[in-house]
């Protein structure tokens, strides 16, 4: 008997220490995945069915604490190999947080010239990454608001998995 819970004790301690071994290296990976200067980056499903419908607006709240500083403004992209055209047509709309609007339109190049995928591969999955905005000046502080929404012709559009926003601080 006396045995037996010495056994479960040392099985919780070496479980105890395998989950700390584990926190600690996501940890660590998630600090090593977000560059110096890195202020905002937030990415959201589309959808389960690995589409994107017209109606799936998605939303971000991005924190500005100085604006006497300088951002890239970016967009990060996912898809999956099947993803059919040249770019990913989307609307930005940009809401300050005293209210102003400002809306833009962007082509996300997504295969280059030669019809090949841009982005970093993983199996049949494509990330990419698209600067929207270089050395953008915020007239405020506070929470601004970004909505995104895809402007292609066919709804839903087909093979796409996330949308995200990135805002780095420009050294």
């Amino acid at each position: 008997m006396l045995s037996d819970l010495l056994k479960k004790i040392t099985l919780v301690k070496t479980i105890n220490m395998k989950q700390i071994i584990l926190l600690l290296g996501l940890s660590l990976t998630l600090f090593a995945c977000h560059p110096d200067g890195r202020v905002y980056v937030k990415h959201v499903d589309l959808s389960p069915n690995i589409e994107w419908l017209k109606k799936d607006i998605k939303e971000f709240k991005v924190p500005i604490e100085d604006n006497a500083m300088t951002y890239d403004l970016s967009l990060s992209f996912r898809f999956a190999t099947g993803y059919q055209f040249e770019v990913a047509k989307v609307k930005v709309t940009e809401i300050s947080p005293s209210g102003k609007e400002n809306t833009k339109e962007y082509d996300l190049l997504v295969r280059n010239e030669k019809g090949e995928y841009i982005g970093k591969p993983g199996f049949d999955i494509w990330d990419s990454e698209h600067k929207i905005e270089s050395h953008k000046k915020y007239e405020e502080t506070g929470i601004y608001t970004y909505t995104i929404e895809h402007i292609m012709p066919t709804d839903p559009l087909h093979y796409a998995m996330e949308i995200g926003v990135i805002l780095d601080e420009v050294k």
